[in-house]
């Protein structure tokens, strides 16, 4: 399976995410994740305006809520053709079970592959105070994010949203195949910003990461394109 780098368009309008991809030659197809920001302030038109120009979409809403309301959205969300998708783990698995349902229902409708269910396990802005103390969960972060993804592959997710830190641990509980997309990473030269567990692309590949998702050391970038060519090299070497 290829590993992609995921480019976070952390964008406020349809019009800004688009410039910026057009910067990218027109033969250079690449996957990029549409978070809240931009859904919210675009809806699905975004999405198709993406795909239109040969990018594959992580649309990365993390629904959170009853089983119920998460099946009815994942249904939606199944129609729109993107790659991967997103759900909390913390929701449980009659939550996660019933995401994954309504991705399958809403996929098939429209004669579409389903996109790849990933579970959040714990932000990379979560350190252990806040995992002690904010969240009230005992042990270590490490701990958490394991057992929720363990919950997440019984529940029929293929996959988390983990830090690079936590892949090797997850691969040896949920096997090779469960995959780990890994945000957080920064180049060795850049600020890690809000992110507290982080990695570099080199580092990520040698733990395992299954994908990275790489926002503000590529769109902030004076050069975008050689930003993401060098994470890219990075990467894969």
């Amino acid at each position: 399976m290829t590993r992609p780098v995921i480019i976070a368009l952390d964008f406020p309008t349809a019009e800004t995410a688009l410039a910026f991809l057009d910067r990218f030659p027109a033969s250079t197809a690449v996957t990029v994740k549409i978070g809240m920001e931009l859904f919210y302030a675009t809806g699905p038109a975004i999405v198709r305006a993406v795909q239109e120009r040969g990018h594959a979409v992580f649309l990365d809403l993390k629904l959170h809520d009853i089983p119920n309301t998460v099946e009815a959205a994942m249904r939606v969300i199944g129609r729109l053709g993107v790659t991967y998708t997103t759900v909390h783990a913390a929701g449980g698995h009659v939550m996660l079970a019933a995401a994954k349902r309504g991705l399958l229902a809403g996929a098939q409708s429209q004669g579409l592959a389903a996109p790849q269910l990933l579970a959040i396990t714990q932000l990379t802005s979560t350190n252990q105070t806040i995992l002690n103390e904010d969240q009230q969960i005992a042990g270590s972060v490490q701990q958490s994010v394991v057992h929720y993804a363990k919950v997440a592959k019984q529940s029929g997710c293929d996959g988390v949203i983990c830090s690079a830190q936590e892949v090797a641990a997850i691969h040896a509980a949920c096997g090779p195949d469960f995959l780990g997309i890994t945000p957080g990473i920064r180049p060795a030269s850049a600020q890690a910003d809000d992110q507290q567990r982080v990695m570099t692309p080199a580092q990520a590949a040698a733990a395992g990461s299954n994908g990275l998702v790489v926002g503000r050391p590529i769109t902030q970038a004076a050069d975008p394109r050689t930003a993401y060519q060098q994470i890219l090299t990075e990467w894969s070497d």
